[in-house]
């Protein structure tokens, strides 16, 4: 019992010698879409990207010298401006085909989960990144036309509370000082699962229909 204590004390002081945290603030401008899986006949399409933004904290924990657990915990908004086609019955019978818009504005807390790999310094004090994995996400508000409620309804109900996407990206790190790290990098964020909350499902009578998020976000930010 003695010896497999001592052997886990030597293990935990062995590790945290090696371990860095290194904790910092980003800013990330996002250009915002969404992507469809729904029947032609819909014509559900992209009318634009949006300019979103991203604000947290992250932290890099370094097991190795040049590989590190990324982490954090960051406030981000996603969404774009979409249309459809939209059958509508009227009073007397007949059926008029609407061409409807709805821009999509949905705030989340953002959780990522990712493995970042640097390279040696390829200049003084310079080092490039990369980074993968993915991130756990949760709608804290959401609005559709720059509105929270249409018809009654709160607009936040449209659209699920969690959601998963894949991030793949990379960037530059340029020490200052002994501890000081400033970063510029490059992420995309593919959305994975349905961010319809059965709106457009119910509204078409076709639950296969699905929203998804993506975007392309231009990260700054300090480390310390």
């Amino acid at each position: 019992m003695k010896k497999l204590t001592l052997l886990a004390l030597f293990l935990c002081f062995g590790l945290s010698a090696f371990a860095q945290v290194e904790i910092g603030l980003m800013v990330s401008p996002t250009i915002s879409g969404n992507r469809f899986v729904a029947e032609d006949k819909y014509n559900f399409e992209k009318e634009n990207n949006n300019l979103r933004l991203g604000v947290g904290v992250i932290a890099d924990y370094f097991f190795a010298q040049n590989y590190a657990f990324s982490s954090g915990l960051v406030y981000r908004s996603k969404g774009s401006e979409i249309s459809y086609n939209y059958t509508r019955e009227n009073t007397d019978g007949s059926t008029t085909i609407l061409n409807e818009k709805d821009d999509i504005s949905i705030q989340y807390i953002q959780l990522p989960v990712t493995l970042k790999l640097f390279t040696n310094e390829i200049a003084p004090s310079t080092t490039l990144y990369f980074q993968v994995g993915g991130s756990l996400n949760t709608k804290v508000a959401a609005k559709v036309n720059d509105k929270k409620v249409i018809d009654g309804d709160k607009t936040s109900k449209r659209f699920n509370i969690f959601e998963t996407d894949v991030l793949i990206g990379g960037g530059t790190e340029f020490q200052f000082g002994e501890s000081t790290k400033l970063f510029v990098g490059l992420t995309y964020h593919r959305g994975l699962t349905d961010i319809d909350n059965k709106y457009y499902s119910d509204k078409f009578g076709d639950k296969n229909i699905a929203v998804k998020n993506n975007g392309v976000s231009v990260d700054f930010g300090v480390k310390f």
